[in-house]
């Protein structure tokens, strides 16, 4: 009997040309094996060249990228902030490790992202509120001109939530560099990884975003005090990335474009096969957006199908795929703080969505064999 091999949602894919060895050769050779030295440098250097922000802050994970983002906007206790409800919980956490409060955000159907006008009535219902944290979801731009307008109006910082949307661009420009500070993830599922990691890049004026991604650096490295002893006047973490996981990430960002256009191609082939059933909705891709396409995503219109079947028969046959993420505002943990409705647009996606495996390592017979399992509900 033939090998049942794994198919994955989104697995790691180092670059055929070993771009990642030498690298990590390099912090081998030069004894750097620590969480600084020229592949931190360098990773941190190539991605602001790539993304076109002004600074950036090599990190242990995109969670941490996040934390620091919050607390270099000025987050403290008491705060609220605005939140996507529609995200993975890394978004909120720490949100509440600042000891700050979320206000959870409905979505739109045009994006899948927060919507403009949920987000106007959460001003309007809390217009002291200066904090609002927006998700690019599976490499989806969130239609960031008309929040960036609505956050203008009422003096608001906006940090991106670019964990899934590295190589995402609106309107030719990066995602996670309108906001005054980004964030990405070089998690293991990524578009691009360094097995664990995360990036904070700031895009204020130059002299600002220099100034504070050093404050990013020295709180990510226990907030240690220029003396010869040991002091410390701040609170630390311990969140900088290593030299050698740098390395990865340099190897990786040389074939991201490669993996961009891979993600494409598998949603596009998705896109055909599904273009004659009525009842799935492809994840929607706007004019004003190029996304990467992290995940391929659909939702089942109807009742003659739900999403549970498709992912159980999915699973029967060795291959991953997933709801679409939860909405925080109905996890348990989350509950109890305030949501601002849109008509239920996360809840809606949450219970008819599928997130199909979108590997870059999984060849087109794999894929076929994927489409083939979904058609058959539909025959």
């Amino acid at each position: 009997m033939a090998e049942n091999k794994r198919i994955f949602l989104s697995s790691p894919n180092m670059s055929s040309q070993g771009y990642e060895m030498e690298y990590i050769k390099l912090a081998f050779d030069t004894n750097w094996i620590a969480p600084l030295g020229q592949n931190v440098d360098g990773f941190e250097n190539e991605m602001c060249v790539y993304t076109g922000a002004k600074q950036a802050a090599a990190l242990s994970a995109g969670t941490a990228a996040i934390h620091l983002g919050l607390k270099a906007a000025g987050v403290k206790e008491g705060d609220r902030v605005f939140c996507q409800t529609l995200t993975f919980s890394a978004t909120a956490n720490p949100i509440i490790y600042l000891g700050a409060e979320p206000v959870f955000i409905d979505s739109d159907e045009k994006t899948w992202n927060m919507s403009p006008v949920a987000l106007r009535r959460a001003f309007e219902k809390y217009p002291d509120t200066k904090y609002v944290v927006v998700v690019h979801l599976y490499g989806l731009a969130a239609d960031i001109d008309e929040i960036k307008n609505i956050c203008d109006e009422y003096g608001a910082v906006i940090i991106e939530d670019a964990a899934e949307s590295l190589g995402t661009t609106y309107k030719g420009k990066m995602t996670g560099t309108f906001g005054d500070y980004g964030i990405y993830s070089f998690n293991g599922n990524k578009i691009i990884t360094t097995s664990g990691g995360g990036m904070l890049v700031c895009n204020l004026d130059d002299e600002t975003a220099r100034e504070r991604i050093q404050k990013v650096r020295f709180w990510s490295t226990q907030s240690r005090d220029p003396a010869r002893h040991y002091q410390h006047s701040e609170i630390g973490y311990n969140y900088r990335m290593s030299n050698i996981v740098a390395g990865i990430g340099r190897g990786q960002l040389k074939v991201l474009d490669e993996r961009v256009a891979q993600k494409r191609a598998i949603f596009a082939r998705y896109k055909e096969a599904f273009a004659d059933i009525a009842d799935i909705h492809m994840m929607p891709i706007n004019d004003f957006c190029e996304p990467n396409c992290w995940l391929t995503c659909f939702t089942l219109a109807g009742e003659k199908v739900c999403p549970n079947e498709i992912m159980d028969a999915l699973g029967a046959e060795n291959i991953e795929s997933r709801p679409i993420w939860k909405p925080m505002h109905l996890q348990p943990f989350f509950e109890k703080y305030d949501y601002i409705d849109n008509g239920s647009v996360a809840e809606k996606l949450f219970t008819s969505g599928v997130c199909l495996p979108s590997d870059t390592n999984m060849t087109e017979e794999q894929q076929v064999k994927v489409i083939s399992i979904v058609r058959s509900f539909f025959n």
